[in-house]
């Protein structure tokens, strides 16, 4: 092929061939610098979300009115609903979801307490970060929008990796939190013998770069199996409610931000493993889902109860009956009085029921 490139071009008088060089390093530079620029513009664009999520507005649900808040914690802006009165109870959500996964049980909670759902770091309207994805920094987050909203104590609830920085903040300060509920979650560094190489998406979702070349455009049918597979009750999850998760994890940045969370899981490991050597002393919640497609139908192990009793020294275990993992929208009525029963101090039996 080289032999038939014309070889006069090589034969040009010496300033022609400079002011070609120099016009061709002109127009490489360019692109470069164009390049450089735009992808500046993507990760500002990406990481500063905030500038038009919702911000200041009320809503009702189920005719109790909450609104929407943007805040700066920890370097990132942390996106937020409250709602209700009484004492503060945080509810942290899981993947692939938002809080929005509360929104069944916020209305009757909100009678007796102040709710406040963030949404996590990276996910749904929060900005999206490349880095601090792990148990120790995502609590951070939630402990420095407590104290701005100037509670010294707090109850805390958190859902599958929302458990994580839910039992990190427990761990990292005691005496602010009351009593602490973690719902559906495999502890890094705690896995049960029973899940050991079980759970395919662990280990997918935890490679680089990968899984979100390999969903892009295709988010919805990705998602869409972990909402039908894991439940009990998969209409439990609308199209509605689906379509509500999804447009916030293909926006850029949101699908690899969920992942980063299963990324962490490593360094939460480890961060675990120091923690367990105090064990928590306030009362724990664990509760496990009892039916779930994916695991084979009946789940025969509360995972999260096999965590926490490493864990905490104080740790009562309720399966919910009839739900798969999904269990503040399969069963939002049981998971309102459980928590009521269980932050009331009634004797757990009752939530077991």
């Amino acid at each position: 092929m080289y032999d038939k490139v014309d070889k006069r071009i090589f034969r040009a008088p010496y300033h022609v061939a400079a002011i070609t060089f120099v016009i061709i390093g002109i127009t490489l530079s360019g692109i470069f610098v164009s390049t450089l620029v735009l992808n500046q513009s993507h990760t500002a664009m990406a990481q500063q979300e905030q500038s038009i999520a919702p911000k200041d507005i009320s809503f009702d649900i189920d005719n109790m009115t909450f609104s929407h808040h943007m805040t700066s914690v920890n370097g990132i802006q942390l996106h937020y609903v409250i709602g209700g009165h009484g004492p503060p109870l945080v509810l942290l959500h899981g993947w692939p979801e938002t809080w929005y996964e509360w929104r069944h049980v916020m209305p009757a909670l909100a009678k007796y307490y102040t709710v406040i759902t963030p949404d996590l770091r990276g996910l749904g309207d929060s900005s999206k970060p490349l880095t601090g994805y792990d148990g120790k920094t995502t609590a951070e987050d939630i402990h420095q929008l407590v104290a701005q909203l100037g509670y010294k104590q707090i109850f805390l609830a958190g859902h599958d990796v929302g458990s994580q920085p839910a039992y990190s903040y427990a761990a990292a300060h005691p005496t602010e939190v009351k009593r602490l509920v973690i719902m559906e979650y495999i502890f890094p560094g705690f896995t049960p013998p029973q899940l050991e190489g079980k759970v395919w998406w662990f280990p997918f979702q935890q490679t680089p770069d990968l899984p979100e070349a390999l969903v892009d455009g295709k988010e919805r049918t990705y998602l869409s199996w972990f909402y039908h597979n894991i439940a009990a009750n998969p209409s439990a999850i609308t199209q509605a409610d689906i379509d509500e998760f999804v447009s916030h994890y293909s926006a850029p940045g949101g699908m690899r931000d969920g992942f980063n969370y299963f990324r962490a899981f490593p360094e939460d490991a480890i961060q675990n493993m120091n923690y367990s050597k105090t064990k928590l002393t306030m009362p724990v919640l664990a509760v496990g889902a009892g039916y779930i497609p994916a695991f084979g139908g009946n789940v025969t192990i509360n995972y999260a109860l096999y965590g926490m009793q490493k864990l905490a020294q104080n740790v009562t275990g309720v399966k919910v009956p009839l739900s798969g993992h999904w269990i503040p929208e399969e069963r939002p009525d049981f998971v309102v009085n459980m928590l009521n029963n269980f932050f009331s101090g009634k004797p757990t039996s009752e939530t077991s029921r």
